[in-house]
């Protein structure tokens, strides 16, 4: 890209009211896309012809018979092995049909449920405990400490802290006569990160599907009901208002996630992530100002602007998804049109509404595309706001040298090629009732302008 241009395009991004569709997206005689993410500059390159592996689920030649088990127990998230993870801060029960929240369950109760879904603290942070105590003095609250006395009160409680402690040790490069050398008292400092950390787990009860034979097989976002996906959400949202609640020093929670070993996941089993931060980020600062800009930009750049170019691909009362452009992996875009910017202070019918669309995507991608699945939304102390929205980056392309020294990023999939891949398999979920009959797919979709109410807040 000419310098002089691309110093014009980053003016635009920064300053301008205007919008200039075709300076961000634009086809070759060849069929090359050209397009520039307007919200961070990435230039991206869809190449002809580099697209067209089909969405799938059939069992690949690699999958090796599952071997079959009364309850699961393939990794420390499955059933048969909560004693594994640190204590939970809560975990979610399904009886009669209805959701029951648990929390502080103390150890000699954790298999007294099925929990369907768990909440427990990132054994591996990436903020840690001391990241908060070193820089800002931060202590555990009273509620806090209390459970942590309790916990390691009872023998099972102090037992598990322990195994996970030295689990911990281990797998950092501690001997064994190390971590054997280590008082009760000194282990139980770490413990504290379990009790008042801000980095945790959201994780489902299944690691495969209802009925697999294969290990291929897994349990996706895509293979929950709608509902059960909704209280995923809903359960995850109570889970960031507590972070939020217990350090004060938190400006903003990443949430995230990562599914497959492609996409930086640790185990094959669903689970989200939440990090507490004492910042913003550059991407969200950027975002921020562009709203503080033109207050409208998120409707401009984000449905109007996929509306523009046919890349919305479906949508309900409450939410619009589209192929979203300039990004280093196919993506898809989905936005809540609520006024409200924050996740936890969505309605009831709001929140479902933007599940049942990151639902439907999920379910038809399939549960063998290894994916991110990013949250952006207004961080808590911005006056400024901007719409809730979560990206799903396919992780099916590794960025290489071109891309690192052209800065020039070469996705595989170009937008339309992206809806054209979803539309059928979402018109087919929705036939078999597998996803929320209240969307619309397509042509149905109304593309009504400024969709997005955020601003009007």
């Amino acid at each position: 890209m000419p310098e002089q241009r691309k110093m014009f395009i980053e003016d635009v991004i920064q300053t301008s009211p205007l919008m200039r569709y075709d300076m961000y997206y634009y086809q070759m005689a060849d069929g090359t896309v050209k397009q520039i993410n307007p919200f961070t500059g990435t230039e991206v390159w869809a190449v002809p012809g580099r697209g067209n592996k089909p969405i799938t689920n059939d069992t690949p030649a690699a999958a090796r018979p599952l071997p079959k088990r009364e309850k699961e127990d393939f990794c420390s998230f499955c059933q048969t092995r909560y004693h594994e993870t640190p204590p939970e801060k809560s975990r979610l029960i399904l009886e009669n049909g209805q959701y029951y929240e648990l929390p502080h369950l103390p150890a000699s109760e954790l298999f007294n449920t099925t929990a369907e879904f768990r909440r427990t603290p990132n054994l591996f942070e990436i903020v840690s405990l001391e990241y908060w105590k070193k820089n800002y003095g931060y202590k555990l609250t009273k509620a806090q400490t209390l459970w942590r006395e309790q916990y390691l009160s009872e023998a099972d409680g102090l037992k598990q802290v322990l195994s996970v402690i030295d689990y911990k040790l281990d797998k950092l490069g501690r001997t064994s006569e190390d971590i054997k050398s280590m008082t009760v008292d000194e282990k139980l400092l770490i413990a504290d990160a379990f009790f008042g950390g801000g980095h945790e787990l959201i994780s489902a009860k299944r690691h495969y599907r209802h009925g697999a034979n294969f290990d291929s097989e897994l349990f996706s976002s895509g293979e929950m009901t709608p509902y059960e996906h909704y209280n995923y959400f809903a359960f995850t949202i109570g889970a960031l208002r507590d972070v939020y609640a217990n350090n004060r020093y938190i400006r903003y929670v990443s949430v995230f996630q990562n599914w497959l070993k492609q996409a930086g996941a640790s185990f094959d089993h669903i689970h989200k992530q939440l990090v507490g931060l004492d910042s913003w980020s550059i991407s969200i600062e950027s975002q921020i100002q562009m709203v503080r800009n033109n207050p409208n930009v998120f409707n401009e750049y984000g449905p109007n602007f996929a509306t523009h170019y046919n890349l919305v691909f479906a949508e309900n009362d409450y939410a619009i998804a589209f192929a979203a452009i300039g990004h280093r992996y196919p993506t898809i875009a989905i936005y809540s049109k609520a006024e409200h910017s924050r996740p936890q202070e969505h309605s009831p019918e709001e929140l479902r509404g933007m599940s049942d669309l990151v639902h439907a995507c999920h379910a038809a991608m399939g549960s063998q595309i290894s994916c991110n699945e990013e949250w952006y939304y207004t961080p808590i102390d911005s006056v400024y706001n901007m719409p809730w929205h979560v990206l799903i980056k396919w992780r099916v392309n590794t960025p290489a040298g071109f891309e690192g020294n052209t800065s020039i990023y070469i996705n595989p999939v170009s937008p339309l090629e992206l809806r054209d891949k979803m539309v059928p398999r979402l018109y087919d979920l929705r036939t078999r009732g597998q996803i929320a009959s209240s969307l619309r797919i397509a042509e149905e979709c109304a593309c009504d302008p400024n969709p997005l109410q955020y601003y009007l807040r």
